[in-house]
């Protein structure tokens, strides 16, 4: 969990709190901190030795089915809620092979996240 800060500071108030794969969306930079923009709108800054460069997305429709193959006719290996963030696997035409933070993957349609 990373703390989303009002300031470029340490101790500058935290105005949430996000998870492992949580997608951002870089608007400027700063010494060593990112102020972005998140799958809401919202705005705030992290340090830059909590972000990297994986490929990941956010469920923004209230909840998603994540199936066991890229395509309707797969099982539903399990759903997730608006704000469930995913690291990216694999592209499949309109699909995405993803994996949450415990471990469990699946594929999601590409237009159910952010």
């Amino acid at each position: 969990v990373a703390n989303i800060r009002a300031k470029p500071d340490t101790n500058a108030d935290t105005l949430w709190q996000v998870e492992k794969y949580h997608p951002l969306l870089v608007l400027e930079k700063k010494e060593s901190w990112y102020r972005f923009k998140d799958f809401e709108g919202d705005v705030g800054w992290i340090h830059n030795s909590l972000v990297d460069d994986t490929p990941t997305v956010i469920v923004k429709v209230n909840r998603a089915n994540i199936r066991t193959g890229a395509g309707t006719q797969f099982d539903l290996a399990f759903d997730a809620d608006k704000g469930t963030p995913f690291k990216v696997l694999e592209k499949k035409d309109r699909w995405l092979k993803v994996q949450h933070s415990d471990g469990d993957t699946g594929w999601i349609f590409n237009s159910l996240v952010w």
